[in-house]
């Protein structure tokens, strides 16, 4: 889930109080709807619509192929779920480690509950991520570990994405014919990673970009909404103390955080591959991990709740270019978006039913469930 930078005002949290960025998602801040935010959201819709649009033939033919559901083999489509399971076990993991804390279900609700309102609502990712915090914070997680711990997990995952066509290297300078549209997506990846890499090395040990960042912010603030609204101040320490928060973490536990997100990619490849070999297609690993590469990486452009339509779209022309016959590309990209987006995001209701049982009381106290008269 991506980060959120988040407004401070120029007062700090008491010891043992939620520091402002805490305060600030908690409390599920609103700003009323303007023409500008109005014309953002057009445009993004528009944006959404024609990228729809150009896709719609490859999507149709992902759609089509659900009657076809019923022919793959079900070993496979078992093997594919168990993948899956254990993709989702990983990522559970690596937030623990993230989030500093040993309790299994605040995290696995709180994360499945997050992950379907992301899944299921333009731009849901923000709301997601708040409606995650908050049921975290309500069972009891330090607020500012979880705003610091939710980071890291962030940059993990874009940074561990971005560098799977790494993988898939060995097996092009070996020799193996790949399609200009997949050497392009590989380039791309690897391109941003290096990018990501290098911008994280400096940010994780010099002061100066933060601070400078920080500083720009704040005038633009301050210069556009200085009559409407408090000025922005304090933004810099507030940056350098998240970021150290996120270098502790990525410190200490960099060994098991890099096996559970290798797990947890590596878990979700595996399941395409099962969905793939139940249609009994034998595609190439290597050219198949680019075209999930590539995937992934439209699925971080967020122009659809959850990649919804794109990454069906995209993965299965993708996997046309990796060799695989049309026919089993299209079925296993709907067999695999079953297994890793629609079964999660209908556990997401179960999940807060759940943590809501247990957690009610607490729920009910938090912060951004009472309302300001």
């Amino acid at each position: 889930m991506p980060a959120r930078f988040t407004r401070h005002s120029k007062q700090t949290a008491g010891p043992g109080q939620p520091t402002e960025p805490g305060k600030a998602v908690a409390s599920g801040e609103h700003h009323p709807l303007t023409w500008k935010l109005l014309l953002r959201r057009v445009v993004v819709v528009g944006v959404t619509g024609l990228v729809i649009y150009l896709l719609l033939p490859k999507l149709t033919r992902v759609l089509a192929s659900w009657p076809r559901l019923a022919t793959l083999a079900p070993a496979w489509m078992v093997l594919a779920l168990a993948a899956e399971v254990a993709s989702f076990a990983c990522y559970f993991g690596l937030q623990r480690v993230a989030l500093r804390t040993s309790a299994w279900f605040a995290v696995v609700t709180a994360g499945l509950t997050g992950n379907a309102v992301s899944g299921i609502l333009p731009g849901g990712s923000a709301a997601g991520a708040t409606l995650q915090f908050e049921m975290l914070s309500a069972a009891g997680l330090d607020t500012d570990n979880t705003v610091s711990g939710l980071a890291a997990i962030s940059l993990i995952n874009v940074a561990a994405l971005l560098a799977l066509p790494l993988l898939a290297l060995p097996a092009m300078l070996a020799g193996i014919a790949v399609s200009p549209g997949l050497l392009h997506a590989a380039l791309v990846g690897i391109a941003g990673f290096v990018l990501l890499a290098a911008a994280g090395a400096v940010v994780l040990h010099a002061d100066w970009p933060l601070r400078g960042l920080a500083r720009a912010i704040e005038r633009l603030h301050n210069h556009v909404f200085a009559r409407h609204r408090q000025p922005l101040t304090g933004l810099g320490k507030r940056f350098l103390h998240d970021r150290d928060s996120v270098r502790e973490v990525l410190g200490r536990h960099w060994r098991k955080a890099l096996l559970l997100t290798t797990g947890r990619i590596g878990f979700d490849f595996g399941c395409l591959l099962g969905a793939l070999r139940a249609t009994g297609a034998h595609p190439q690993p290597s050219l198949v991990l680019l075209a999930y590469a590539a995937a992934n990486i439209i699925e971080l452009i967020p122009l659809t709740p959850g990649g919804l339509g794109i990454v069906e779209a995209s993965l299965g022309g993708l996997l046309v270019l990796a060799g695989v016959p049309s026919s089993s590309a299209f079925v296993a990209t709907l067999a695999y978006r079953l297994f890793s987006y629609w079964l999660p995001v209908l556990a997401g209701g179960p999940a807060y039913l759940l943590f809501r049982h247990r957690y009610g009381a607490a729920w009910r106290r938090s912060p951004a469930h009472q309302t300001d008269k």
